[in-house]
């Protein structure tokens, strides 16, 4: 038997690699791969694609009343808990559903009100991420627009952002700042786009000013807001060890349809989701915004190279195992 070598681009903790907004790679990809490393074709992959696509919507046709319910009573005080932390539940079962195991590194999740700061490069970041622990996200305006996404994000309590109006920041900020004033764990993706997922896009600012603002600390005094980056990695496919090209068929970006790009990924094998969760900071801890933004992108564009290079950080906690 021939083994094939396959090297892979080297990646350094001191000198993480950038990338500007990508364009998408050709349909014609697929085929350029050895049949070995193609995800998802043939018949088998059409089989699990259908039934993984007729159980998550008959699932999720299912709780959407249920969470809708639950936003009612949270809006009169009835109840939190239960609409704070019911998305986290669908996640985790999407995740079985979906065939996506995630390996938890680093800290614990710090404690809400916090601001979550993360590399982003798939739709599927918003499953991974919420199967973690309750939070909402900071999202592109648009996104309350799509068909069925949208009523999810909506039901998720996402807050929506129109970036390409810099005479709306500051009325983003306030929003933001509210929502962690109330208690809430906030993710934001300051890259403001998505990427291949074997690289990162420079942070954009603007938005970490609403880490200036304090909260009650439940002794009658306040404290700044705690933020946590976190990296996340595309790291394994079919039980193995996945490789830079193969991390392109489950990024999103660029001109990238949805659909196709859904239809491509419930095809796929079961995908391994390394996430490391990085020590949390305040904006006290750093002389302005633009610093604190500084050292969350080294320390994601960090985290984000050392599981590519495939470093271990410490044991793994493990979520979301796929049913057989």
């Amino acid at each position: 038997m021939t083994l094939e070598t396959i090297t892979l681009p080297e990646t350094t903790l001191a000198e993480p690699v950038y990338s500007r907004p990508p364009t998408p790679r050709p349909a014609s990809v697929m085929a350029e791969l050895p049949a070995a490393r193609r995800p998802g074709t043939g018949w088998w992959g059409l089989a699990r694609a259908v039934s993984r696509i007729v159980v998550w919507l008959a699932w999720t046709l299912t709780l959407i009343p249920v969470q809708f319910v639950a936003l009612r009573l949270l809006a009169r005080g009835i109840w939190p808990g239960f609409a704070i932390g019911f998305p986290t539940f669908y996640h985790r079962s999407l995740c079985r559903i979906l065939g996506i195991t995630i390996e938890l590194r680093g800290v614990a999740p710090a404690p809400a009100p916090v601001l979550i700061i993360a590399n982003h490069c798939s739709w599927l970041d918003i499953i991974v991420l919420s199967a973690i622990r309750p939070l909402s996200f900071v999202a592109k305006a648009e996104v309350a627009t799509w068909p069925l996404f949208g009523l999810l994000a909506k039901l998720q309590r996402t807050v929506f952002v129109e970036r390409e109006r810099r005479s709306r920041v500051t009325e983003h900020k306030d929003e933001i700042t509210r929502r962690l004033g109330l208690g809430d764990a906030l993710v934001l993706f300051p890259e403001g786009t998505t990427n291949e997922g074997n690289r990162m896009i420079p942070f954009k600012t603007a938005l970490f000013s609403a880490a200036a603002t304090t909260v009650d600390d439940g002794k009658g005094g306040a404290r700044p807001i705690i933020v946590q980056p976190w990296s996340v990695a595309y790291t394994g496919l079919n039980n193995m060890p996945m490789g830079w090209d193969q991390r392109h068929f489950y990024a999103w970006y660029g001109d990238m349809e949805l659909a196709p790009h859904l239809w491509q990924i419930l095809q796929m094998g079961p995908v391994t989701v390394r996430v490391e969760l990085h020590a949390p900071v305040t904006l006290a801890d750093f002389d302005n915004r633009k610093h604190l933004s500084a050292h969350c992108e080294r320390t994601v564009a960090e985290g984000l190279s050392a599981a590519l290079a495939g470093r271990q950080s410490g044991p793994a906690r493990i979520l979301g195992r796929p049913f057989p």
